[in-house]
């Protein structure tokens, strides 16, 4: 009697490890967490790929108020949570295992590949990031900037940020619910265009130097993991314009970039970039640095 928290990487129903794939034929329930992420497939595909017809999708409602519906059963049977990218990757599925374990639920877990690691693939080392930030999309009464404070504690430090863009899946429409409907809103998933417009109000709102928005090195990836995944390096005034194509989206910041990382980066390049590395951050700084140090010597 266990609750398996299996991965199921980032694209398709193919990506589900073996092992992953074996407990989840044998489990008694199984749960699709769908708040967090999703897969380029939907239920329909897992069900078939995995020879059940019982998968029950967990949406943010499921997730935040009924989760003792995912990992009470286990007390009396094999249950399979599952979740896009690896498990770990997200508060939501610690706090599960936590509660869980509280309730004396046996937890096992069950890696597979995530946006965290994969961003690694623009040629960005992935041991140059510092703390990974979310940007929540901004409306006309809530513009959350927590995000910008720590970009800028990592680009002090010359860490690369990687940030993870929002998702919107079915959220209330709170118009109808004052008309006592219950309606929901369609998917949106930002862009690494909507981010870097948001970025950038940031900078000009806040004034702090955490980045420069014409010339501070960015990556932004789409759909990591596919066939088709799109990588396009440049400025956050560059990459607002430039086609990512469809979801899922991320951006990384820049922080320090070795010659390595700037060769691996080059084929991404926007045309003519306007990118500069040496003239801010604390790269330049530690290059006056040692010069002073050099000529004392």
């Amino acid at each position: 009697m266990v609750l398996y928290i299996i991965g199921l990487g980032l694209y398709d129903e193919k990506d589900v490890t073996v092992r992953g794939l074996e407990l989840i034929k044998s489990s008694d329930k199984i749960f699709l967490e769908a708040y967090t992420s999703v897969l380029s497939v939907g239920k329909e595909r897992l069900e078939a790929f995995y020879g059940r017809d019982d998968i029950v999708v967990a949406d943010r409602d499921f997730v935040e108020c009924h989760a003792e519906d995912i990992y009470v059963p286990a007390k009396e049977g094999n249950v399979s949570f599952l979740v896009v990218g690896d498990p770990v990757c997200a508060t939501t599925h610690s706090d599960i295992m936590l509660r869980a374990r509280e309730e004396g639920v046996k937890v096992e877990v069950v890696h597979n590949a995530s946006a965290m690691g994969a961003v690694g693939c623009c040629g960005l080392q992935l041991y140059n990031f510092g703390q990974t930030v979310s940007i929540p999309y901004f409306d006309e009464n809530w513009r959350p900037k927590s995000f910008y404070p720590k970009i800028k504690y990592n680009r002090e430090g010359g860490m690369h940020t990687l940030c993870l863009l929002d998702i919107k899946v079915k959220e209330p429409d709170f118009e109808a619910m004052k008309r006592g409907k219950i309606v929901y809103l369609p998917p949106r998933f930002m862009t690494v265009n909507e981010a870097s417009d948001q970025l950038i109000e940031s900078e000009e709102d806040l004034k702090k130097g955490a980045y420069l928005p014409d010339k501070t090195l960015c990556v932004g990836l789409a759909r990591l993991g596919q066939g088709d995944q799109c990588i396009i390096a440049g400025t956050l005034e560059e990459l607002k314009e430039a086609d990512f194509g469809a979801p899922l989206h991320c951006l990384i910041i820049c922080g320090e970039v070795h010659d390595l990382e700037l060769e691996s980066l080059r084929p991404f390049l926007v045309p003519n970039s306007a990118f500069q590395i040496d003239a801010e951050g604390t790269l330049f700084k530690r290059e006056d640095t040692a010069e002073e140090n050099d000529a004392e010597e």
